[in-house]
């Protein structure tokens, strides 16, 4: 057993989805999967592995932020054998063509975040998806008839920043959206050779603040869980 993951071996599934949320987690679980056995419940992280369509799968909150979803894809790849991670979470709108339920797959993730410069001693790593990945799930939302966008994204560690317009920097380079963890998840991923994506949903937009509505939530987010689920292995 790990430090933050109560889980026995084998209990985990060789994929996993990462909500940032846990009780979104578990509310994938108990809408999309059979059978399912809850796995950790430490410090309100909740994970559940199930079936989907035949295909053992497992679902786990991440929790907020770089430094707190590394702890737990950490665990996961280092310890449960883990080889497919793939994040299924919100994010805000960089580019004005986004709008507000929109899904977006993360091809590569720049970041304002120390936490790579300090793994390099100073120097950059570029952390991106897996092609295979990548593909799959662009191939499974174009038969679905989704809007999607493939391209970099920004992972920050900052949600209230001090600095107006913080991110005009970042959409003129071209990054499609903001959120808070791929370029962790990414980067362990590539530590641990294994296979990462996200999958992002776009909840608001920095650009013409919109933001999605309840019924809109209820309606556009679980896709980006069933297009991940679809690619499982």
């Amino acid at each position: 057993m790990s430090n933050h993951i109560g889980a026995e071996q084998g209990q985990i599934a060789s994929t996993v989805l990462l909500p940032g949320d846990p009780l979104r987690a578990k509310n994938i679980a108990e809408t999309m999967f059979e059978d399912v056995i809850c796995f950790n419940n430490i410090r309100g992280m909740l994970g559940f592995t199930g079936n989907y369509h035949g295909k053992r799968v497992s679902v786990m909150g991440s929790g907020m932020g770089i430094p707190t979803l590394s702890i737990y894809v950490h665990e996961l790849l280092s310890e449960y054998q883990v080889k497919n991670v793939i994040r299924v979470g919100t994010c805000g709108a960089l580019q004005p063509d986004l709008k507000v339920g929109d899904l977006i797959l993360a091809m590569s993730a720049s970041t304002d975040s120390h936490i790579n410069k300090l793994r390099f001693n100073g120097t950059d790593f570029a952390p991106t998806a897996n092609f295979d990945l990548l593909l799959n799930a662009y191939q499974a939302a174009k038969s679905r008839r989704l809007d999607i966008h493939v391209g970099s994204i920004l992972s920050s560690d900052t949600f209230y920043s001090d600095e107006e317009d913080h991110w005009e920097k970042w959409m003129q380079f071209g990054s499609l959206v903001v959120e808070m963890e791929t370029a962790g998840l990414y980067t362990l991923a590539a530590k641990f050779n294994a296979r990462a994506l996200a999958i992002l949903t776009v909840s608001d937009s920095l650009i013409t603040h919109e933001s999605a509505s309840a019924e809109r939530r209820e309606k556009d987010f679980p896709l980006m869980a069933e297009i991940a689920l679809e690619i499982a292995e």
